[in-house]
């Protein structure tokens, strides 16, 4: 059976070149800095986000704790939307490990946060109050549409975060798939923040690891907290190999997964019992919503599994599904999918 997996950009498989990059890899130990590879993939990574140093993490949940911890001290506080990936999907490590305290605020449904909530939600010193330290944004935003946030935007939050002394972090582990969607480069998109973390293991399907990019006393900062969480990985230069080939010859590419994944809800539209807005399929996340009777998200999703369609229910959510297009998903994929949700929707 040929299997079309859709659940997340996390199942791509690393590419040929990436394998042959992988097994020439010179190596040392990343630990005392003397790895060629992974100094060569850092170097890239600040070069490509406009940042003075980078640091190769294991995760994209290792990289957005390790910038936590190298911005807050115990007690803290961060601001964040009820939408982030951070307080969703992340076992709330900041408050875990680092004794940081989160403070939600409402995210719009394009991910963004009105800027007055921002700015009110930024604590005065007052001996009652965690002292609010940072400022986190998603892009994209996974939870709303996969959703790309404007420069303009960023540069906004990072006003009010600087005029407050507070840092803006952005959790931009698909922030090449928003800079291909708003045709920009990422060093300008982000250019006001103080830090970003990406993944290299998502749509530019490494096999894993993100970076962590900023000043570089704040890499200095947060290498610390990675050795700190074992993240220190010895001779990594066999998967830094991988990720310089994400950079240099995946990142182009994504608007062809924009562009399936924009067939691919067309497709969906045309369906009864399938209700999506077409036109919030910005990038490469796809979510629709099951209006056919009797039939739940879990319920759907596990139907086309067994027809060799993997989608993924959202959780706590009995209508919604996501579907997220990646490199190994064709433009003849996209309709055989489509074919196979079709026909299940009309058998029940």
């Amino acid at each position: 059976m040929h299997i079309i997996d859709m659940r997340s950009d996390t199942v791509t498989r690393p590419t040929n070149a990436m394998r042959q990059a992988m097994a020439s890899a010179q190596v040392g130990d990343d630990v005392f800095g003397e790895d060629p590879t992974v100094n060569r993939l850092e170097e890239m990574a600040a070069e490509m986000t406009g940042k003075q140093a980078a640091l190769f993490v294991t995760s994209g949940t290792m990289g957005n704790l390790v910038s936590q911890l190298a911005h807050c001290g115990r007690g803290d506080e961060m601001i964040l939307g009820n939408q982030s990936h951070i307080f969703f999907y992340e076992q709330g490590g900041s408050a875990a490990v680092g004794g940081i305290h989160p403070r939600i605020v409402p995210n719009r449904e394009d991910g963004t946060i009105d800027l007055k909530d921002l700015a009110a939600a930024i604590r005065p010193d007052n001996i009652h109050f965690p002292k609010s330290r940072l400022i986190v944004l998603e892009n994209t935003h996974n939870r709303c549409f996969g959703s790309p946030i404007e420069r303009q935007y960023i540069h906004e939050v990072a006003v009010i975060a600087h005029n407050n002394d507070l840092k803006l972090h952005i959790d931009g582990a698909r922030i090449f798939n928003a800079a291909v969607a708003l045709q920009t480069s990422v060093s300008d998109l982000i250019g006001d923040a103080d830090s970003i973390s990406f993944c290299l293991s998502k749509g530019l399907a490494a096999p894993a690891g993100s970076m962590v990019c900023g000043s570089k006393d704040f890499i200095t900062r947060a290498r610390r907290a990675r050795k700190l969480l074992g993240g220190g990985m010895r001779q990594t230069g066999i998967l830094a190999a991988a990720g310089i080939i994400s950079l240099t010859k995946m990142v182009d590419r994504l608007s062809e997964d924009h562009a399936n994944a924009r067939a691919f809800a067309l497709g969906l539209a045309d369906m009864d019992g399938i209700f999506i807005d077409v036109d919030r399929v910005p990038t490469n996340l796809v979510f629709f919503s099951v209006k056919k009777k009797g039939l739940t998200a879990s319920a759907l999703a596990e139907k086309l599994d067994k027809e060799g369609v993997r989608v993924l229910p959202i959780p706590m959510d009995e209508e919604r599904i996501r579907a997220v297009v990646h490199y190994e998903i064709s433009p003849g994929d996209i309709q055989h999918a489509l074919g196979i949700i079709k026909g299940v929707l009309d058998r029940v």
